[in-house]
């Protein structure tokens, strides 16, 4: 057994919920103060241009996308020039039935409802994130992975009405649940992950690896895991059921079958090519100049990416942490269109950021708190001078 596995298993005893709210508090301090900070850097950065930073987080782009679903329901198509249909079925549902029910309950708008939704989804991703990277590396570790996650270039997403955060929350704590051996908890939130977006299959391959794993390893030991083996196995067959109903449910709508999911992604002009798309996109920056430079910066960024994957997988990271992030790394920089929504969609692949964080973790605390403060100044001058220009599509 390795260090990490008998630090792992250590931690299987997990406090109760106080006990692991307190655990948690300097972590979730710290990421409310960040995204705070991004807020007041967009009033500030809107104010200064006219504009209205709220409207810049509840109202543009795929908000208005959700908040339409919510009030309207599925139906709603866009018919483009060139013959692009952009149907509202692209976007999963778990958003908008939560927007719909925050405004039935409450005398919340659509899009009031959605921003109250990320909010509190971002604080459960920031505690998941915790809860995960503590389980496996420490405490200290666990709040600079919250801190890192906070101060990402693109970090004001998880406070704009999109359903990045309460994905990521959904993922975190399913991971979780993974670790600490709860299967059926694991399973049922991977199938609500799956209903949040599309990406929620990497949720449940996680979910698939760890079990099948567990299986191998028991039948290896001669063990029998009696009531154990058959929740696993029914959080096996949870995981996959809210991607695929919803996938299912369109093909259905349309008439297309199993596939009329893709058909609806085609009309968006998006689907999966294995980074050919993207590849052209990145050299066809250097056929002028300043523009080289942006496509030297993407180079970079990828390769910056492919080391973190290397990073993780040599510090044995649990194999469920591997598949999720490996899953939503793949998915996110081979998609065929949308390049400048990459860094949002890479957001929730937060086990990327656990080699940082334990770097991090290393340093004295005095010198940490610097560079988490310097590098989140700068992340919400950018994010306030990003969503008030091009911004996430």
């Amino acid at each position: 057994m390795t260090d990490l596995e008998t630090r792992t298993a250590g931690r299987l005893g997990a406090p109760g919920p106080s006990g692991a709210l307190r655990r948690a508090a300097p972590a979730l301090l710290g990421y409310a103060a960040v995204r705070a900070l991004g807020l007041l850097a967009l009033a500030v950065w809107s104010a200064a241009r006219d504009k209205s930073a709220y409207t810049l987080l509840t109202a543009r782009w795929d908000s208005l996308w959700y908040t339409r679903v919510a009030e309207r329901g599925y139906g709603y198509e866009v018919r483009l020039p060139n013959g692009d249909v952009h149907s509202n079925l692209a976007f999963f549902p778990l958003l908008p039935w939560l927007e719909r029910l925050g405004a039935a309950v409450s005398p919340l708008s659509y899009a009031d409802a959605g921003f109250v939704v990320s909010l509190l989804a971002s604080l459960a991703a920031a505690w998941g994130i915790f809860a995960v990277a503590d389980h496996v590396y420490g405490r200290r570790a666990g709040v600079c992975a919250v801190l890192l996650w906070a101060v990402l270039p693109v970090g004001i997403v998880q406070s704009m009405a999109y359903s990045e955060s309460l994905f990521t929350a959904l993922a975190a704590w399913s991971l979780y649940a993974v670790l600490t051996g709860r299967w059926v908890t694991a399973g049922a939130l991977a199938a609500l992950a799956g209903l949040t977006r599309p990406v929620g299959l990497a949720v449940a391959a996680a979910v698939w690896a760890a079990a099948l794993t567990a299986y191998v390893r028991d039948r290896r030991e001669g063990g029998t895991d009696g009531g154990r083996g058959v929740r696993r196995v029914l959080g096996m067959l949870l995981a996959p059921l809210g991607a695929a109903g919803y996938v299912l449910w369109v093909g259905h709508r349309t008439g297309k079958g199993p596939f009329g999911y893709l058909d609806v992604q085609a009309g968006w002009r998006n689907g999966f090519d294995g980074g050919v798309a993207f590849a052209r996109f990145v050299a066809g920056k250097f056929t002028s100049f300043p523009a080289a430079l942006a496509g030297v910066g993407l180079i970079v960024a990828v390769a910056l990416l492919a080391r973190l994957c290397v990073v993780c997988v040599r510090q044995r990271q649990p194999l469920p942490l591997l598949v999720y992030a490996g899953v939503v790394t793949v998915l996110a920089l081979c998609a065929s269109s949308y390049f400048g929504s990459k860094p949002r969609l890479l957001l929730p692949a937060f086990p990327l950021l656990f080699p940082l964080a334990v770097a991090l973790a290393r340093l004295r605390t005095a010198r940490s708190a610097a560079v988490v403060c310097g590098v989140a100044a700068v992340s919400a001058a950018y994010g306030a001078f990003w969503l008030n220009g091009s911004g996430p599509p």
